[in-house]
C-alpha cells in the first residue's frame, strides 16, 4: 500500500508538466504553448517516464493476466496506455496525425489508476495478528515441580509431556493436562465460551490457557506444543482462512467484457475504414477507440464507493477488514451470534431474590470482601437497588461450598447445593424454576436456617432485543451457537425471540455448526468475541468481531464491532446494501460510457457526417469520472449509528414471513 501510495504522489507532480505542455491539451482548454525551446518535448519525456514508471504495475498485472488467459483490469489498462504511449511518440515525431498525441490521456490516466489502487489497496487492508494472539492466552512462564520436590520457573515451551506444574490463584494453565492435586474454579470463557467458572478437581482435564480463579492447582502436562487444544483452534483458523473462496470482483469482470469490446470494435473499425478506402483514417479511429476505452471511471468505481463505505462504517463503530465481508453482508440469509459477551454482557447478574431485598442485603454483607464473579454481582446488584448492607466480620471461604461471615452478631452463610448439604438444609421451592432457566442458585442461611435464596445468569444486553427484532424484520434467520448448557441457552433464545440454539457447542465444533449451515445454502455471518469463536469467524461468509473481545478473533473476522452493540450487525447490513447499490450504479455509468462513446469514436455514425471529435471523447471520459465520484458520495448521506438504524419496536414477523418457531429449541431435537 505504501508503494501505491508513494507511486501516486510522484506521477501525480509529473503529470502537472505533461498535461499542461501537451499540445492536444492546450487545444481544448483554448490556450497557447509559448514558443519556448525544448517544450514540446516535455510531455513526451516525462510522458515516457510515467509510462515505464508510473505504469509499470499495470503492465507486469496484463502480463500476469494474459499468461492466466483472463485479461481483465489490467490488460484494459495496459491496453489503453501502452496504445497512447505508441500514438504519442508516432503524433510527437510526425509519423502520425497531431490529433494523436495523448500525452496528457496517458498521464491523467496512470494517476487516476494508481489513485484507485491505491485506495482499494488501503481499504483491502488486514490484521494479520490472528495467530499470534492465540500464543497470548498462554502464561510467559511456568513451575514446573522437579523430581526433589522444588520448583523451577521455565517457558511453557519448555514443558514435556508428564511433567508436573503448579497453577497459582489467578495464573493461567501452560500447558493442556490433568489435576492431580487441589480444586479450582476455572475461568474457561476464553476457550468455551462458558460464562461461569467450571470446578475442576483431581482427575478432571484442563486447557492451556484456563485460569484458575479461586485455589491453586497441580496439574500433570498431557500435551504441549501444537498437540495443545489451543494449538488445534488455530490451525482451524488458518485452515477456515486459506480456503475461504475469492469471489470474483465486479470491476474485473465488467473491465474482462470491455477488454474483448474494445479490442473488437478496434479491429472492427480498423477493417471497416479500410475498406472505405480511407486506411489513414482507419488507423486513427482504431487508436482512438482503443484510447477512448480506457476505464478512468471503471478504475474508480469500485474502490471509492468502498472507501467512503469503510469511512463511513468507521464512524458508525465498524472497522471494515476486509472488502469482500463488506460486499457479501448484503446477501447474508442468517447471521449467528454467540451468547457470552455478545448477546449477553458476559458476566453474571442478579435475575431473582425470594423473598425479598433483606436476603440479597444479607448475602451483600456476607460476600463484600470476596472477589468472586458471583459475589461481584451480588454486592452490585444490592449497591444499585440502594440496600443498606451492613458491615461482617469474620470472612471466610471454602471452595466449590460458599463463604462464611459474621453480620450482626448471626452466622450468614451464601453457597450453593454443597453448603446445602452440609447444613441438611432443603432449597427453596422457587429453585426448581430457576435451574430449569439455566440460573446459578445460590441460597442463604442466616444461623443454619435458609433465610431465602438467590437466582443469578449472564445478563442479557438491552440491545438485543432490538437486534433480533431488526434482523427478522429484514427477513434473516436469527441463530444463536454457545457452549453453555441447554436450559442456560433455551431461556436466553426464549427471552430474545431466537429462531434456533445450538447449545453444548465445544470451539472445535463451531466451524462445523457453520458450515452445516452453508451445506442447506445459507450465506452466513458469525458474530463472536471470544477465541472459541475464531474457527467460525473464519469459516462463515463474514465474520464480524466485536472489538471488546479478544485478538484472536479480531484477526480472524472481516469486520469489527468497535463497541459491543449487537445492533450494529443491522447498520452493516444496510451500509452493504447501499454500497452494493452504488457499485452497480458506478459500473453501469462507467462502462455504458464506454459502450456509446466506442461506437461513436469509431465513426458509426459517419454515414450520416458526424464522426465525434477526439475532444469530445475526452471531455465525456472525464465527466464519467466526475459522476461516478459524486454518486459514490451520496453514501455520506447514511446515518449507521446503531441506535437511529434499528427501530426498537417490539418483536413482529417479517412481512409475508410466518411467525418464529418457539425460540430456544435446540436443532434437530
Amino acid at each position: 500500500m505504501a508503494g501505491f501510495r508513494r507511486l501516486f504522489w510522484i506521477m501525480l507532480i509529473l503529470a502537472v508538466p505533461v498535461v499542461a505542455c501537451s499540445p492536444m491539451f492546450a487545444d481544448l482548454l483554448g490556450y497557447t504553448l509559448p514558443g519556448l525551446p525544448g517544450l514540446a518535448w516535455v510531455s513526451p519525456v516525462l510522458g515516457t517516464l510515467m509510462y515505464l514508471w508510473g505504469g509499470r504495475p499495470f503492465l507486469a498485472g496484463a502480463a500476469a493476466e494474459l499468461r492466466a488467459r483472463k485479461p481483465g483490469m489490467m490488460t484494459l489498462i495496459a491496453l489503453a496506455i501502452t496504445v497512447a504511449f505508441l500514438a504519442s511518440w508516432g503524433a510527437s515525431l510526425g509519423l502520425l496525425e497531431h490529433e494523436l498525441d495523448f500525452w496528457w490521456e496517458l498521464a491523467l490516466l496512470i494517476v487516476i489508476m494508481l489513485l484507485g489502487h491505491w485506495i482499494e489497496m488501503r481499504s483491502l487492508a488486514r490484521t494479520t495478528s490472528a495467530l499470534d494472539s492465540l500464543a497470548e492466552l498462554l502464561p510467559d512462564e511456568a513451575e514446573r515441580v522437579e523430581p526433589d520436590g522444588e520448583t523451577t520457573t521455565v517457558a511453557p515451551a519448555a514443558l514435556r509431556v508428564g511433567d508436573l506444574v503448579v497453577v497459582r490463584p489467578g495464573g493461567r494453565v501452560p500447558a493442556d493436562g490433568v489435576v492431580v492435586a487441589g480444586s479450582a474454579g476455572m475461568d474457561e470463557s476464553m476457550i468455551t465460551g462458558e460464562s461461569r467458572p467450571v470446578r475442576r478437581s483431581e482427575g478432571d482435564a484442563v486447557t492451556a490457557g484456563a485460569v484458575a480463579t479461586d485455589s491453586g492447582l497441580r496439574i500433570r502436562v498431557s500435551a504441549v506444543g501444537q498437540d495443545t487444544a489451543l494449538a488445534g483452534i488455530g490451525r482451524l483458523v488458518a485452515e477456515a482462512q486459506n480456503s475461504s473462496s475469492r469471489a470474483q470482483r465486479l470491476a474485473d469482470t465488467a473491465a474482462a467484457w470491455l477488454f474483448w469490446f474494445a479490442l473488437g470494435a478496434a479491429i472492427l473499425t480498423a477493417v471497416v475504414w479500410t475498406l472505405m478506402g480511407r486506411p489513414d483514417e482507419a488507423i486513427v479511429r482504431s487508436i482512438t477507440v482503443l484510447v477512448i476505452a480506457c476505464p478512468h471511471a471503471l478504475g474508480l468505481a469500485i474502490p471509492l464507493v468502498v472507501a467512503i463505505a469503510s469511512e463511513r462504517a468507521a464512524r458508525g463503530g465498524m472497522l471494515i477488514k476486509d472488502r469482500l465481508a463488506l460486499e457479501s453482508m448484503r446477501r447474508v440469509r442468517a447471521v449467528v451470534f454467540d451468547k457470552t459477551g455478545t448477546l449477553t454482557k458476559g458476566r453474571p447478574a442478579v435475575t431473582a431474590v425470594v423473598p425479598g431485598d433483606e436476603v440479597l442485603a444479607l448475602a451483600a454483607s456476607a460476600e463484600g470482601d470476596s472477589e468472586h464473579p458471583l459475589a461481584r454481582a451480588i454486592v452490585s446488584a444490592a449497591r444499585d437497588r440502594g440496600l443498606r448492607v451492613p458491615a461482617a466480620s469474620g470472612f471466610s471461604s471454602a471452595p466449590a461450598v460458599g463463604v462464611t461471615a459474621t453480620v450482626d452478631g448471626a452466622t450468614v452463610r451464601v453457597g450453593g447445593p454443597a453448603m446445602l448439604a452440609e447444613e441438611g438444609a432443603a432449597e427453596v421451592d422457587a429453585a426448581r424454576a430457576w435451574r430449569a432457566d439455566g440460573s446459578i442458585i445460590l441460597h442463604v442461611l442466616n444461623d443454619g436456617h435458609v433465610a431465602g435464596a438467590i437466582a443469578l445468569a449472564d445478563e442479557i444486553r438491552p440491545e438485543s432485543r432490538a437486534a433480533v427484532t431488526a434482523l427478522r424484520e429484514r427477513d434473516i434467520e436469527v441463530v444463536m451457537m454457545t457452549g453453555d448448557a441447554a436450559a442456560v441457552a433455551e431461556a436466553v433464545g426464549r427471552d430474545l425471540g431466537i429462531d434456533r440454539v445450538f447449545a453444548g457447542v465445544r470451539p472445535e465444533e463451531k466451524a462445523g455448526r457453520l458450515q452445516q449451515l452453508q451445506d442447506e445454502g445459507t450465506m452466513t455471518a458469525m458474530v463472536g468475541d471470544g477465541v472459541n469463536d475464531a474457527p467460525a469467524l473464519a469459516q462463515a461468509d463474514v465474520g464480524v468481531a466485536i472489538g471488546a473481545g479478544t485478538d484472536v478473533a479480531i484477526g480472524s473476522a472481516g469486520v469489527i464491532l468497535a463497541g459491543d452493540d449487537p445492533r450494529s450487525v443491522i447498520a452493516l447490513i444496510d451500509l452493504s446494501r447501499a454500497a452494493y447499490r452504488k457499485m452497480k450504479q458506478n459500473l453501469w455509468w462507467a462502462a455504458g460510457y464506454n459502450l456509446i462513446a466506442v461506437p461513436l469514436a469509431a465513426g458509426v455514425l459517419a454515414p450520416v457526417g458526424f464522426v465525434m471529435p477526439m475532444s469530445v471523447g475526452a471531455l465525456l471520459m472525464s465527466l464519467s469520472t466526475v459522476v461516478v465520484a459524486l454518486n459514490a458520495q451520496l453514501l455520506r448521506r447514511l446515518d449507521l449509528r446503531p441506535d437511529t438504524v434499528v427501530p426498537l419496536s417490539s418483536a413482529r414477523p417479517a412481512p409475508g414471513r410466518p411467525a418464529p418457531p418457539r425460540p430456544g429449541t435446540l436443532a434437530g431435537s
